[in-house]
């Protein structure tokens, strides 16, 4: 069985038209999700790409594995799912922005077959064969005029929110789609890919052609006006920054955004359609795995907010995208509300394809929903920062945040099923504080259970000896030993 895991870069899992959504036009992820299970309920184990695709791809929680920020030295002993699959025969191949550490050098490259990151790092050169899509791009004499390259190069100018100069077949996404077709023409056996597709990401410039599907009058988000006094003082700040660097024009700029930000997402489902129409095309769809998710969501104009930041305030953030498509084993069209996590796809993967388990795994195996069981995985989903973590337990949604953030008690609790748009913050509501205490609770005991430890002794039995003194029975480095608390001496 191939696995084929395409993931997009901020897309909010509401804005899908499977979703309900009035306004995003998205045939493709349409088509997968009514061949999938979709999950309603997944939760990005970050809102920063880095630390998130860290996550999917060790399949460990942030704060775990540690990474938190967009860069850092690569983890050159923390093991992947492409690395697993490489090791038991898989070919495997990573085209696209693949976003993770890569000081000195990708953490991944020695992990692939197809090293094909276009993701820029600092001295903004892709790395591996996304080098071809640069020269392409020179050849073609589109490089300068290619946003994404000029948006990290600090040359991109306004507007952000407008209709690219660069072709849809020549843009990031039409690379990813012929280099991916490319190789797996090349396999004559298994393999394992992912396709990192940049939009939507800001900036909101998509191809002239999916622009053109969205009109100037748009109607902005159904939240865009919904006050923020009851959300935390970096939301505040957000909500307020941008009005005040938009002046007069704010509200052209605003529906601009969101015009750029559904027209992105367009662009980026017009890339999943040539990959389900080649598997379709060759056969090869009734022996692939599919999966499609995003690495975090964001909010490009809901509630008032520009891009993505103050990030896990939201479940327009922390909310996910999760369609699965196994062959043999998933009900087209069902949909799943059990909670899951980005962390979970790579133990899936691993089961579904019949390869031992990785010990070094966080995540939950969730095969059995794939296949149809009610039965949940898990009882809570996080989100990390450094520095705070969103919960979702039942219908709650709670954040927490140490108080030298903003020198004083500042929390999150809202009811997601009766206000999914979050306009009441229970946090400090008398009549719920033992759901905050609760919540609370539910916080500290995940991650104590989900902390990896290195050492440890553990208790496996205890008595007293002769002379009265309590002596404990323990594990350490595979040995019984015991523990003489009076003298602290272990023999």
């Amino acid at each position: 069985m191939n696995l084929l895991h395409i993931i997009s870069d901020q897309h909010n899992a509401g804005c899908t038209g499977y979703e309900g959504h009035p306004q995003a036009i998205t045939p493709n992820l349409d088509r997968l999700a009514g061949e999938s299970v979709r999950f309603n309920r997944c939760y990005t184990q970050s809102p920063i790409c880095t630390p998130s695709r860290v996550s999917i791809f060790s399949g460990q929680y942030c704060h775990n594995h540690g990474y938190y920020a967009l860069c850092g030295p690569r983890p050159d002993r923390l093991p992947s799912f492409m690395g697993h699959f490489k090791e038991h025969g898989y070919r495997t191949a990573g085209i696209g922005q693949l976003h993770t550490p890569c000081a000195p050098r990708n953490w991944l490259e020695d992990h692939l077959d197809l090293f094909g990151d276009t993701f820029r790092t600092v001295d903004w050169q892709p790395q591996g064969t996304g080098t071809a899509w640069v020269r392409d791009l020179e050849e073609r004499g589109l490089l300068d005029k290619e946003e994404f390259h000029l948006s990290f190069t600090g040359q991109l100018t306004e507007p952000t929110e407008r209709a690219s100069f660069v072709p849809f077949e020549f843009s990031q996404e039409g690379w990813c789609v012929r280099e991916a077709i490319r190789f797996i023409e090349e396999q004559d056996g298994p393999f394992c890919m992912q396709v990192s597709l940049e939009r939507p990401h800001d900036p909101c410039i998509p191809a002239q052609e999916f622009w053109d599907m969205y009109t100037d009058d748009l109607d902005l988000p159904a939240t865009f006006h919904n006050p923020c006094d009851h959300r935390p003082p970096h939301f505040r700040k957000q909500h307020q920054s941008w009005r005040e660097r938009s002046g007069e024009d704010f509200m052209r700029r605003a529906r601009l955004r969101w015009r750029g930000y559904l027209a992105s997402i367009t662009h980026m489902d017009h890339a999943v359609g040539h990959l389900l129409d080649y598997l379709d095309r060759t056969g090869l769809a009734k022996d692939t795995i599919v999966v499609y998710n995003a690495d975090h969501g964001g909010y490009m104009s809901q509630f008032g907010i520009r891009e993505k930041a103050p990030g896990i305030c939201s479940e327009a953030v922390c909310r996910v995208p999760f369609l699965w498509r196994v062959p043999g084993v998933t009900e087209a069209g069902a949909l799943n509300d059990a909670l899951v996590e980005n962390v979970d796809i790579a133990p899936t993967f691993t089961a579904l394809a019949g390869l031992p388990p990785m010990p070094t795994v966080d995540g939950k195996d969730i095969s059995a929903l794939l296949a149809g069981s009610d039965e949940p995985v898990r009882e809570v989903a996080v989100t990390e920062h450094p520095q705070s973590k969103a919960l979702r337990w039942k219908n709650w949604r709670f954040v927490h945040y140490q108080e030298q953030m903003f020198g004083e008690d500042v929390g999150e609790l809202c009811d997601g099923e009766a206000d999914p748009d979050e306009t009441n913050n229970l946090y400090h509501d008398p009549d719920h504080q033992d759901v905050v205490n609760a919540c609370r609770k539910k916080l500290l005991e995940w991650l104590i259970a989900t902390t990896r430890v290195r050492t440890a002794m553990i208790i496996r039995n205890s008595g007293r000896r002769n002379d009265g003194e309590r002596v404990y029975e323990f594990d350490g480095d595979g040995k019984i030993g015991h523990l003489d608390f009076r003298s602290d001496n272990y023999r």
